[in-house]
């Protein structure tokens, strides 16, 4: 029955996105809603009959291997505090083809859209705050999302290279056209770095002393080449300004040469850049991955074995909403540890383990809204000699395609 209802059955998605929404926790004053955005692998290791599949990697006891799957990008609220609770909002499956880029993209257009519906985000309002590693190019990003009022903070690799903007000169006769980039900043290399303009130190039990040191209006340059190389002939390339961040630690949790992690920054014109928020709220990106865990461990987001990619995509969305009822039901679900689980701090909510376990107790009182049984005869069967016709075989995508993401570069609206 229930496989009957993932194939056949229908989930409007876009109505349960704007519920999830409305639903945010309220941000601190004066601080934007934050939101992070990763890729989880949906492994399918038998992939026969299974349409849509593209190569993911997933990673094990045995090393990282690359098996058949779906790649689901998933767009979650966060929030301030060492918890493994998240706002799971919207899970979209990368169709063979397209780039995570372009999911990511067109996650955060709907949400802005939501947020902006249910008076989340308007005027005199702190931007949202987007969050996402260094898989994704953070200079595409801030571009395609420059129409929106939307933060971007993403992670950048130690090898990338940036540009001031040049220094203000009189134009003279026959020079040719005005430089476009100024002074060059090599992330990798310490002397092309001048004095920040921003520097934070602060103290941590696990890592020692850390140290912030922000740099303002760096971008990066742009050729015509990959994402870019659809873009108009007769247009000049865009140069995306934002504010590069770089956090030092004196030690690691564990053994190890602790190196610096770079971050980019970039705000719509007039949003305050608040470094210290900025690399704090990063940090907190890193509580999705208790929801990938506990959705595909606790909740069964990998096992069911549909062969439809549709059906794989209302099995996600009734993850998301069992997940959101368990986080409704955080506060309101006795805590009863086992005798070797620690009991809850008092003032704090529980687990999501915890409340899983306890769910069944509050389920008993609130009832459902689907109707009594119906009782019907069973149907005939198979009539006698007809067989089942072969399943078709489906082949596994293995390889990108950039077309989108030049579509994006270009400004032209997404299929």
């Amino acid at each position: 029955m229930v496989y009957d209802a993932l194939i056949a059955g229908r989930v409007d998605t876009d109505r349960l996105r704007r519920v999830l929404v409305e639903t945010l926790p309220e941000a601190r004053p004066g601080e934007p809603l934050m939101f992070g955005v990763d890729v989880s692998p949906l492994p399918r290791p038998d992939p026969r009959f299974v349409d849509q599949l593209s190569m993911v990697q997933v990673r094990g006891a045995g090393g990282d291997r690359f098996l058949p799957g779906w790649p689901i990008s998933i767009l979650v609220g966060l929030s301030w505090g060492a918890s493994s609770w998240v706002d799971p909002l919207d899970a979209r499956r990368i169709v063979p083809g397209c780039d995570h880029t372009a999911v990511l993209i067109a996650q955060v257009q709907a949400l802005m859209a939501d947020l902006e519906a249910s008076r989340r985000c308007g005027p005199g309002a702190v931007a949202p705050l987007v969050m996402f590693d260094s898989g994704y190019p953070a200079t595409l990003i801030g571009h395609a999302l420059a129409g929106y009022e939307a933060q971007v903070l993403g992670r950048v690799r130690s090898d990338r290279v940036f540009y001031f903007p040049p220094e203000p000169s009189e134009p003279e006769p026959g020079r040719g056209r005005p430089a476009v980039h100024g002074a060059r900043f090599e992330c990798a290399n310490p002397a092309t770095h001048p004095e920040p303009d921003v520097r934070i130190t602060a103290q941590a039990e696990r890592y020692g002393q850390i140290e912030v040191a922000a740099w303002h209006r760096l971008h990066q340059a742009i050729t015509r080449t990959g994402a870019w190389a659809g873009y108009p002939a007769g247009q000049r390339l865009p140069l995306v300004e934002g504010t590069l961040i770089r956090i030092t630690v004196q030690r690691l949790a564990h053994e190890g040469d602790p190196k610096p992690v770079w971050l980019w920054h970039h705000a719509p014109p007039g949003t305050a850049v608040d470094v210290d928020l900025l690399w704090k709220g990063y940090l907190r990106r890193f509580d999705q991955e208790h929801f990938h865990r506990f959705a595909k461990v606790h909740l069964g987001l990998a096992r069911a074995r549909v062969c439809s990619a549709e059906a794989a995509d209302r099995w996600i969305t009734l993850v998301i909403a069992g997940y959101a009822q368990l986080r409704a039901a955080a506060v309101v679900v006795a805590d009863q540890p086992r005798p070797w689980q620690r009991k809850t701090v008092p003032g704090k909510i529980p687990t999501p383990c915890r409340v899983r376990a306890g769910f069944r107790r509050l389920r008993a009182h609130l009832g459902t809204p689907a109707g009594a049984v119906k009782i019907v005869r069973p149907g005939r069967g198979r009539p006698p000699g007809r067989k089942n016709a072969p399943k078709p075989r489906q082949p596994v995508y293995n390889k990108s395609d950039i077309t989108l993401m030049a579509r994006l570069a270009r400004g032209t609206p997404l299929p």
